[in-house]
């Protein structure tokens, strides 16, 4: 099938309170056994056990809608039917014998970190999304990767995926409020550990990891719209403070997170952003990407959510393309997949 049958439906998970806080009225939710970050938040709101989206309207659609996208003529098809592209992957499976820090691309939205010796893996999806192929090779082999922390910014399914996640045994999965049924269906070894946007995670390690907003969304079945909550994350090392964005729309929550920590590197996507219709409730294109990385007031900019999978109408080499065309004046680094990028 090709990249229009691709729907991004979410887990049946049911919303799990930890505490709420009411103020006139509403209802918000967090996990109070956290250090929260920001003094005066009181939490993510939800009504009807469905979390609410505070930047503006969510990228879910509507049936007729995606019916509509799929059926309707991408006025770059030719280009994509003709483009001759993809991603240069290098094999070397000595990196999980390295002892230094550093961030090691396995592809879209999946990269593995290491810190301190202990691996982190972020937005778990090494295989193929239903109905979607997957367009690169793996570096490494699933099972050889054996992370220490899954952190999953989401439940979408080229973001959280049962068929890699089942090779993970034992590890502890940092995740947002509401998704740890999810996780356990996926692999019962692992430990989960909820949070809310700007609380810190808890765990026994030097280094420190924030759940932080994003303008986003979560849906992986039809019955489950926003009943996980979505967002990003902060890595902070001794030496570096990294800023993993997952998905999102672009929004103010950019340059609150700017504010809040002094960003030595910004990985943030750059596909799956056309048609404009709808996408753009959902995922930022090149030019916000730019513009996100500016109010994230980061030193370095790792691009991603591009190359792997042909989930979106523009071609798969456009966002390489203009993001390039943007970023002659600043720092970043296009990663091949299976490059290491050492945090020296």
């Amino acid at each position: 099938m090709n990249r229009r049958n691709f729907i991004k439906f979410s887990a049946i998970a049911t919303l799990t309170p930890r505490t709420f806080a009411n103020t006139t009225g509403e209802t918000y939710i967090k996990n109070h056994a956290l250090k929260t970050i920001k003094d005066d938040y009181l939490g993510n709101k939800i009504k009807d056990n469905i979390f609410q989206n505070p930047y503006g309207k969510s990228g879910q659609k509507s049936f007729i809608d995606l019916l509509g996208w799929k059926f309707s003529e991408n006025p770059q098809e030719g280009i994509k039917e003709t483009e001759q592209y993809s991603l240069n992957v290098i094999n070397d499976k000595s990196v999980l014998d390295d002892k230094k820090d550093f961030i090691y691309w396995l592809g879209h939205a999946s990269f593995l970190i290491q810190i301190d010796n202990k691996k982190i893996i972020t937005d778990p999806c090494l295989t193929s999304p239903p109905f979607v192929k997957r367009h690169t090779k793996l570096p490494i082999p699933i099972e050889n990767l054996k992370p220490d922390y899954i952190l999953a910014t989401h439940g979408h399914f080229d973001h959280l995926d049962g068929d890699t996640v089942k090779h993970f045994d034992n590890s502890m999965a940092l995740i947002p409020l509401g998704m740890s049924e999810l996780i356990k269906d996926m692999n019962p070894s692992i430990t989960t550990q909820e949070a809310g946007w700007f609380q810190q995670y808890d765990i026994a390690e030097d280094f420190k990891v924030f759940f932080l907003p994003s303008h986003h969304w979560h849906r992986r079945t039809l019955f489950d719209t926003d009943k996980i909550l979505w967002g990003s994350f902060i890595i902070q090392s001794k030496n570096k403070t990294i800023y993993f964005a997952g998905d999102s729309a672009y929004s103010e929550h950019f340059k609150e997170i700017g504010e809040l920590f002094d960003i030595d590197i910004a990985i943030l996507p750059i596909g799956a952003y056309s048609p404009d219709y709808m996408m753009k409730s959902s995922h930022i294109n090149p030019n916000e990407a730019f513009k996100a990385y500016k109010d994230l007031k980061a030193k370095k900019l790792i691009p991603m959510h591009f190359g792997t999978f042909d989930i979106s109408d523009e071609p798969m080499s456009e966002p390489e393309f203009l993001m390039k065309k943007l970023s002659k004046n600043i720092n970043i680094q296009f990663l091949d997949i299976g490059e290491k990028d050492l945090l020296s």
